[in-house]
């Protein structure tokens, strides 16, 4: 049977990590919502987040062998320039073939060849950048876009096309949300007589993070408060046992909107869709920068909220000697944890994805 053609068709490509990818996910999410029959594929690569998560939530995906570069001497980095070679002639066949009308682009090295193509195929170009210091790949495809859709109001300074820029906030997922405090702390066998922290390192865990709360859980117990602790499936075996009545391990939360209402604060990286979830929802949070991320990334998402006094940062060097009094000084302190709260709202855009989605069917109108 010979399918209809639309102009309805949208090409996304970014990810390597959750932090590209997922903003792009909840543009794709918005756009079927507006227009069902709008048909949507992924590029990315096999081996990283994209190769299992986009399958599974139904969109069309294609591969490309393009791969990160190395910071250290390695095999892999003298094969780059032929996998980015391949990638750009794999991306111009999928664009040939798939003939996108818009092509979104929300970073990671995988958007680079991919978003060429389109625009080699004439697709209008919108670009999605979450990162308060734009990445090398936003960078480098600025000439191409028509639009670029930044997170923080200090990205500005770092992009070169001021006229095509628009601070629209970074993309959160559609079912984004909290319930009642009390149903959730009731769901994890938490009291709400008692304050909680909420530590989160990610999917795999933040080995400084697990070690300082390790060394201060004894402490956070003796002054009465209670912990959801995400240790990481990597960092799970070594801490599980510490677990109690007062303090819940997991290596990993699937229900984050139930954690996010149990907790009173958060510890937590400041990867680009984390703050996006705590700056939509108001929650209060510590921000412990990951050292060792490309261009320190996360030191400038975080300076962004704390210049607005919307978190709170401690250095990663910090942590073991100034976690315990930074987090008994917030949590015991209705008035600090209300400021935090509210400039953390005052920041939010909760409303990005379906701006970005709108313009993107714009396009495919025109």
């Amino acid at each position: 049977m010979k399918t209809i053609e639309t102009k309805y068709r949208f090409l996304f490509a970014g990810g390597g990590t959750g932090g590209h990818l997922f903003p792009a996910v909840a543009v794709a999410e918005q756009i079927k919502v507006l227009k069902p029959e709008a048909e949507v594929l992924f590029v990315g690569t096999k081996n990283k987040i994209e190769g299992k998560v986009i399958p599974e939530l139904g969109f069309r995906f294609k591969t490309i062998w393009i791969k990160g570069f190395a910071r250290r001497l390695s095999l892999q980095n003298l094969l780059f320039p032929v996998r980015l070679l391949v990638s750009a002639v794999q991306s111009l066949l999928i664009n040939m073939s798939f003939k996108p009308k818009v092509a979104i682009g929300s970073g990671g090295y995988v958007a680079g060849p991919a978003i060429w193509g389109a625009q080699v195929m004439g697709a209008k170009i919108i670009l999605l950048e979450q990162n308060s210091y734009p990445g090398i790949t936003t960078r480098l495809l600025e000439r191409f876009a028509d639009e670029v859709h930044i997170s923080f109001e200090d990205s500005k300074k770092y992009l070169r096309r001021k006229n095509i820029l628009h601070n629209t906030g970074n993309p959160v997922r559609v079912n984004l949300g909290t319930i009642q405090k009390s149903e959730a702390l009731n769901n994890f066998g938490l009291i709400p007589e008692k304050k909680t922290l909420l530590v989160l390192g990610g999917s795999l865990g933040a080995r400084s993070i697990n070690n300082a709360v390790g060394k201060i859980v004894s402490r956070l117990k003796e002054n009465g408060i209670q912990l959801i602790w995400q240790t990481g499936k990597y960092y799970f075996d070594e801490f599980k046992n510490m677990s109690s009545d007062s303090v819940k391990i997991f290596d990993f939360l699937v229900d984050m909107n139930t954690a996010y209402s149990a907790c009173d604060l958060l510890l937590t990286r400041s990867g680009a869709t984390t703050i996006a979830e705590i700056l939509a929802l108001g929650i209060p949070a510590v921000l412990a920068p990951s050292p060792n991320v490309a261009e320190n990334h996360q030191h400038f998402n975080a300076e962004s909220l704390v210049n607005k006094n919307a978190a709170v940062l401690i250095e990663n060097k910090n942590l073991e000697t100034g976690l315990l009094e930074t987090i008994t000084e917030i949590i015991f302190s209705e008035e600090k944890l209300d400021e935090l709260k509210r400039n953390a709202l005052a920041l939010s855009k909760p409303d990005a994805a379906k701006v970005i989605a709108q313009n993107a069917l714009m396009y495919a109108e025109a």
